[in-house]
């Protein structure tokens, strides 16, 4: 593999154990939206699948869905949604795509990726999203749904793309999750709304809570910003990710980590990366995932 491939395929665990099969499910999750959650998802996905691991992402996000946009899908191929599962229609494995091409680095045969990625869309169907506003759903079904498609994928993490603010599938995915991670932008918005969604989160007993900052500007005391959050909400902050036009230009029509593998914006969010893979150890009787080139490495 020559250097420009290996860059594309940068190893993440050299500060943290062998990443493990956990089948670990994450909630993404900002108060409002426009905080880059989505995209901040789809490419944390990518990054992990590059990791050799198997990977979902599932848009919860049932009333104004877009993340398959990122995976460049055509809505209209989609044979199920996850609006399909929560009506009874289908199997929740039913309606996962398999997207790993998007993750796969340039000049990599696909029997020489080890990682996996799958996405289950929501539809797009106007009829589909007005049911929904309309006459809602079980939200219940979600977690039973969120736990079979880890066990039917044999995923070793599940990304869970959730609807901006707070209802209640909102509430059931935080309550579910072995983590959740929080977006927020550096304004007093976005502030005053996460200091609400962080109490919820620890009234429902998550243990495990991190925080990303999206869309910095530059001159911005990077820092003092990290000190300050992390002093007024008692989390962890694992990402800055700066205010950038080159992400604003690519207009969600693809992954950004792809296109721009050493750009400072995919640099910081492999840190954030890095953070997911030393979520836990190696469960008992799984095996590792094959270990992946690393910078550098032919």
């Amino acid at each position: 593999m020559g250097d420009a491939q290996a860059l594309r395929f940068r190893d993440l665990s050299s500060e943290s154990p062998t990443p493990a099969r956990l089948g670990r499910i994450v909630s993404i999750h900002s108060f409002r939206g426009g905080t880059g959650k989505s995209n901040s998802t789809a490419n944390l996905a990518v990054l992990l699948a590059r990791q050799g691991l198997r990977v979902g992402v599932i848009d919860t996000d049932i009333q104004s869905p877009g993340i398959h946009v990122l995976f460049q899908c055509d809505p209209t191929s989609f044979r199920h949604a996850l609006n399909d599962y929560l009506w009874g229609r289908c199997e929740i494995q039913d309606a996962a795509v398999d997207v790993t091409g998007v993750a796969r680095p340039d000049g990599i045969e696909e029997s020489d990726f080890a990682g996996r990625l799958f996405l289950v869309p929501s539809s797009l169907d106007a009829g589909d999203i007005a049911r929904v506003l309309r006459d809602g759903y079980d939200a219940g079904l979600l977690g039973k749904g969120f736990r079979d498609l880890v066990h039917t994928l044999e995923l070793d993490y599940l990304l869970i793309d959730t609807h901006p603010g707070v209802n209640e599938e909102t509430l059931l995915s935080i309550a579910i999750s072995d983590l959740f991670l929080l977006l927020l932008r550096p304004d007093a918005q976005d502030f005053q709304g996460t200091s609400v969604t962080l109490e919820l989160a620890r009234r429902l007993g998550v243990e495990e809570i991190k925080v990303i900052l999206n869309k910095v500007p530059p001159g911005i005391d990077a820092d003092g910003l990290k000190a300050r959050v992390e002093s007024a909400y008692e989390v962890p902050v694992i990402g800055i990710l700066p205010l950038s036009h080159d992400v604003a230009r690519l207009a969600s029509a693809g992954v950004f980590v792809t296109r721009f593998p050493d750009h400072p914006w995919t640099i910081e969010l492999e840190g954030a990366a890095r953070e997911l893979l030393a979520m836990g150890t190696l469960r008992a009787g799984a095996s590792p995932p094959p270990p992946q080139p690393r910078m550098g490495q032919s």
